[in-house]
């Protein structure tokens, strides 16, 4: 009976702790920033910088993607 009770323990304990691990917000379709179907902080919202070309804030120059003080060069769709 105390191993049942300890076993239960234990899986509350685990359950718990996974329903804490909460999803950040996404992008959804128009780059908006949604959290169950709310607008959110851009912020909150994890990207991902995936640009082939960057620049450099200031001069506007090509630069290494990665850098401090570059920004992906906008792309025309």
């Amino acid at each position: 009976m105390r191993l049942a009770h300890s076993i239960l323990a234990t899986l509350s304990l685990t359950v718990g702790v996974a329903g804490l691990v909460v999803a950040a917000p996404a992008l959804d379709s128009a780059g908006k920033c949604r959290d169950n179907g709310k607008f959110v902080d851009a912020k909150l919202c994890k990207t991902t910088v995936t640009a082939e070309h960057c620049r450099d804030v200031t001069t506007k120059k090509f630069a290494k993607c990665g850098t401090p003080g570059t920004e992906p060069v906008p792309t025309s769709k």
